[in-house]
């Protein structure tokens, strides 16, 4: 299974990418991983949140494969602890779907139509960060599964 990381909007913040791309490497050791960059919205000035939301839609939706299994990273989701979310991502694995993808919405979130697209929702926290910042936490987090579901010692109970 490859496991790829749909994101609207590319990150500005250097030191954020550099973290971001430290645990992307130490990902490919483990499990085939990509992370694919919808570019934003231009001129959205003249258009409502509705308006963004579908047109954010469209571009997401466009990525997709009617096998995918697709988890969108939304505050509504499921948390889970770390463990937690290794022993989903080992579930997900056996279930042998091509690919899973988690996507991360806009500035104003998802338009319905993902939502039902989508296999399921997860939250990355109670606490809201920035979608830059959640890129960075996701990648860190399914390295922590991956050495979880592998018993290296990189996770601590």
């Amino acid at each position: 299974m490859k496991i790829v990381l749909l994101t609207v909007g590319k990150s500005t913040n250097n030191h954020l990418i550099k973290l971001q791309e430290e645990y992307q490497n130490r990902l490919k050791f483990y499990i085939p991983f990509e992370m694919l960059v919808i570019p934003e919205l231009k001129n959205t000035k003249n258009l409502s949140i509705g308006e963004q939301q579908e047109k954010e839609a469209d571009l997401i939706l466009k990525q997709l494969d009617n096998s995918d299994e697709v988890v969108l990273l939304d505050e509504k989701g499921k948390q889970y602890s770390s463990v937690g979310f290794s022993e989903f991502i080992s579930k997900k694995m056996l279930a042998s779907h091509k690919r899973m993808i988690f996507v991360v919405g806009g500035p104003y979130g998802f338009a319905e139509r993902v939502y039902q697209r989508a296999n399921g929702k997860i939250s990355m926290s109670a606490m809201t960060f920035s979608h830059q910042m959640i890129r960075l936490i996701f990648v860190e987090q399914l390295y922590r599964a991956m050495t979880i579901l592998k018993g290296e010692p990189y996770h601590h109970e």
